[in-house]
């Protein structure tokens, strides 16, 4: 049997989940997991379904199938294969922590994605990424190349097949072109200092102000540059016992948890944009473990 997902956005109104579980039941789908938002500041409803296909039922059957009850409620709705790995694009500059962690992650399963290129404006983890078979593209970012780059950039993800491009501490600051053509399928990662110690080394003025918390956020990329809604956050306490190194190695720690758990909830379809924020359907019970990660 097939397990597949169903995303689903529309205008709150009455019938949406009636409608919807009638639908799957006539087509011999078994509902396994289901989770629903009612925003009631907006009036927008977002839902998520997880179902075994026990007729067989195909992706485009089902497609084709809930089309009419889609034109009625108005629905933006999408079938995914669970059983398919999310193709990923990662750009990276100078540190490779995360970058590290995802191919990591992804080597022995807890990331279930398909890392189909790396590129960076560096060749400083050019043999890393070739040693796991995955293509490394190094295009250098300057002033005056900048347009011409980033069409490379796009032309790369897009013979990979990429559906989504993860900034992995990817130093460039990316056209308001490639944002809208990508949005909601750019991922970035940085530390949760922002709009404060913005520059090079903040966590070493968050050591000189004595800063208590670290963090990191992960959010999906606009024209907005670090503003986009956020996905994951997490922190991590510091005391003053503690030197600027030690500020240093805990946030790349958080980063790399918090981008991680940000890719993990989009590939598993768990996260909508609702405007300037997200809505993020925790795991279902039975795969809060495989979930957990960090």
């Amino acid at each position: 049997m097939n397990t597949y997902c169903l995303t689903v956005t529309c205008r709150s109104t009455r019938g949406i989940v009636a409608a919807i579980s009638g639908f799957l039941a006539d087509r011999g789908c078994n509902i396994t997991d289901s989770a629903q938002f009612d925003d009631q500041e907006t009036g927008n409803f977002f839902m998520r379904m997880s179902f075994l296909s026990e007729d067989g039922a195909s992706v485009d059957d089902l497609t084709r199938g809930l089309s009419g009850t889609a034109d009625k409620f108005g629905m933006t709705y999408g079938f995914h294969d669970e059983a398919q790995k999310t193709k990923v694009a990662i750009m990276v500059s100078r540190f490779g922590h995360c970058l590290n962690d995802l191919l990591y992650r992804s080597r022995i399963g807890a990331l279930p994605i398909e890392i189909v290129a790396v590129i960076s404006n560096h060749m400083d983890y050019q043999k890393v990424v070739v040693n796991q078979d995955i293509p490394f593209h190094c295009i250098k970012v300057t002033k005056e190349n900048k347009l011409d780059a980033e069409q490379r950039q796009m032309d790369i993800v897009s013979e990979a097949g990429a559906e989504l491009i993860v900034l992995a501490r990817y130093m460039q600051v990316l056209s308001d072109q490639m944002c809208t053509q990508m949005a909601g399928r750019i991922i970035n990662i940085h530390h949760s200092f922002l709009p404060s110690f913005k520059g090079a080394n903040p966590y070493k003025q968050a050591y000189e102000r004595g800063v208590k918390l670290i963090g990191a956020t992960s959010h999906y990329v606009t024209d907005d540059l670090d503003e986009g809604p956020i996905i994951e956050q997490d922190t991590v306490r510091v005391t003053h016992a503690q030197s600027s190194a030690d500020y240093v190695s805990l946030g790349r720690d958080v980063e790399s948890q918090v981008l991680a758990r940000a890719i993990h909830a989009h590939i598993h379809r768990r996260v909508f944009i609702n405007g300037k924020k997200t809505v993020v359907f925790p795991p279902s019970p039975g795969s809060y473990a495989s979930e957990r990660m960090g």
